[in-house]
C-alpha cells in the first residue's frame, strides 16, 4: 500500500518514516475527520506489547475546555493551536512483568503505541509532535487519573499550517548507530 506526496510520487513506508517531522503549528479551525482520527487509534490499538497484554487506553481531547485545562501543562503556546491531544496512558498493574528483576513493559509498550499512532497521522497528512516534558500534576489533574494509571508522552494532533517550515531531521549516520556482528 503507498501513498503519493510531493511531487505525486509513492511513498513508501520509509519515505514516510523518513519524512514524518515534528509540527508546531497547526489549523486551529481545522480539526481531524473522525474517520481519519480512528484509524490513527486503530493503529496504535494493534501495536505489540509485552505479552500482548495492551495495558493502554488513548484520550483524543477535543473540546475547548479539556484543551484548555491540558494546555496548562506545557509551557510552549503553540500547542494551543493543535484542535486535538491524544494522550496514551497505560495502567502499571496491566503490563507484563518480568518476575526474576521486576521489569515492566509499560513504559515501552505506551511508546509502541504512541510511535505507531504518529506514524499513522504521518500516513493521513495529519501532524504530531511527541511531548514528555509535562507537568504531570496538571495533566493528570486535569484528566482525573487514579495513581494506578500512567502518561509517559501526549501529542497534538491536526493539518500543519501552510507556512509552517519543519525543523530539518539531524540523524546520525547509520555507520554509527550500528554494529553487525
Amino acid at each position: 500500500m503507498s501513498i503519493t506526496y510531493k511531487e505525486n510520487r509513492p511513498m513508501s513506508f520509509y519515505d514516510l518514516v523518513a519524512e514524518r517531522c515534528s509540527i508546531r503549528s497547526f489549523e486551529k479551525n481545522n480539526p481531524v475527520p473522525e474517520d481519519v482520527m480512528k484509524r490513527i487509534l486503530d493503529a496504535g490499538r494493534l501495536a505489540p506489547s509485552g505479552k500482548n497484554l495492551q495495558p493502554w487506553s488513548f484520550i483524543v481531547v477535543s473540546s475547548p475546555g479539556m484543551l484548555q485545562k491540558i494546555h496548562s501543562c506545557y509551557s510552549r503556546d503553540w500547542i494551543r493551536s493543535a484542535p486535538h491531544l491524544l494522550v496514551v496512558k497505560g495502567k502499571r498493574s496491566g503490563a507484563w512483568h518480568r518476575a526474576k528483576d521486576g521489569y515492566t513493559s509499560l513504559e515501552t509498550d505506551l511508546a509502541i503505541a504512541m510511535d505507531h499512532m504518529i506514524l499513522a497521522a504521518a500516513w493521513e497528512g495529519v501532524g504530531s509532535c511527541w511531548i514528555a516534558a509535562f507537568d504531570r500534576d496538571i495533566l493528570y489533574g486535569a484528566l482525573g487519573l487514579t495513581d494506578d494509571e500512567e502518561i509517559f508522552a501526549f501529542t497534538p494532533l491536526g493539518y500543519a499550517t501552510v507556512d509552517y517550515q519543519p525543523v530539518p531531521k539531524n540523524r546520525k549516520p547509520l555507520e554509527e548507530v550500528a554494529v553487525f556482528l
